[in-house]
């Protein structure tokens, strides 16, 4: 038999915006779980990313606007982490809308057509009226995956119909399984997140809130390789946040400052606890934050 017609004995896994921030500790999370990793992005392998990191990591520049150089990249992967988009609203108007909104389409369309059946998507908290939206609305706290999205802003509604396309993809394809990582404000500590240069109105409207980037890339991993049987159904939305506010102080105090109007759920939030309720991701992903992660 050729050498290379051998099955490798490593699964090979593509994480798109392997170049972001969060992309980039996706990939190391990756080959430190033992994958092969394909890293996809718009831009030339970036500094961060092309130090040696071995024989089981390569690269690819490839347009995900594009589904045929899309589908052409994703050949002989079994699963996909897709986090590549435009991170923020931009100019609120159309190109961070289109541009993200294509790009899930085609990956979760090319990853039907080539029978890939574990894909997890990079969503975010912005589902929500929050950070970017014109006036913050919250119906209850500490917000779970049934709160209602209702964004305000193209970058939110893009990630809401990113999930909506997993939902339409596993009814046609129903041995696929797509989760929807709903991301926090991904940085490398708590304290990076305190000493940001950001106002005070920009901690109210982002709920004080982040994730430690090694462990949201953790979440990614467990997305593709933790059983499935007590999913609801085959595309499932998470939450992925610190279980703790940024605030030094009692949550309580935020709560009466802030949003004395909205309710808090029985169980309430105390001490120093955050604004959302991560257990769905415990218990259906393993996925606990761990600051803590190298």
């Amino acid at each position: 038999m050729n050498k290379s017609t051998v099955p490798h004995p490593l699964p090979k896994i593509a994480v798109t915006g392997s170049n972001g921030s969060v992309g980039k500790r996706v990939v190391l999370r990756a080959l430190a779980h033992g994958y092969r990793v394909l890293g996809i992005d718009h831009n030339a392998l970036s500094t961060a990313n092309d130090r040696d990191l071995g024989e089981n990591f390569t690269f690819l520049q490839v347009d995900l606007r594009n589904y045929d150089e899309t589908l052409k990249a994703l050949e002989g992967c079994e699963a996909i982490l897709h986090l590549a988009a435009l991170p923020r609203p931009g100019d609120y108007k159309v190109v961070v809308h289109n541009t993200n909104v294509v790009m899930s389409w085609n990956i979760l369309r090319a990853a039907a057509e080539l029978g890939i059946n574990r894909v997890a998507q990079a969503s975010s908290v912005n589902v929500l009226r929050g950070l970017f939206a014109t006036e913050q609305h919250f119906e209850f706290f500490p917000i779970d995956e049934s709160h209602p999205c209702l964004p305000d802003e193209p970058y939110g509604l893009s990630k809401v119909i990113s999930e909506l396309q997993a939902d339409t993809i596993v009814r046609r394809y129903p041995d696929m399984r797509v989760a929807n990582l709903r991301l926090h404000w991904s940085v490398p500590s708590r304290a990076f997140v305190q000493q940001a240069d950001v106002s005070d109105e920009y901690r109210r409207k982002d709920l004080w809130g982040y994730v430690q980037e090694d462990s949201a890339a953790e979440a990614f991993i467990l997305a593709i390789s933790q059983p499935t049987v007590k999913w609801p159904s085959a595309a499932e939305s998470f939450f992925i946040v610190a279980p703790e506010t940024t605030f030094d102080g009692e949550t309580s105090q935020l709560l009466q400052e802030h949003w004395p109007n909205v309710p808090v759920k029985a169980g309430g939030i105390t001490g120093g606890a955050g604004f959302f309720n991560c257990s769905k991701a415990k218990d259906l992903l393993g996925w606990e934050h761990n600051p803590n992660l190298i």
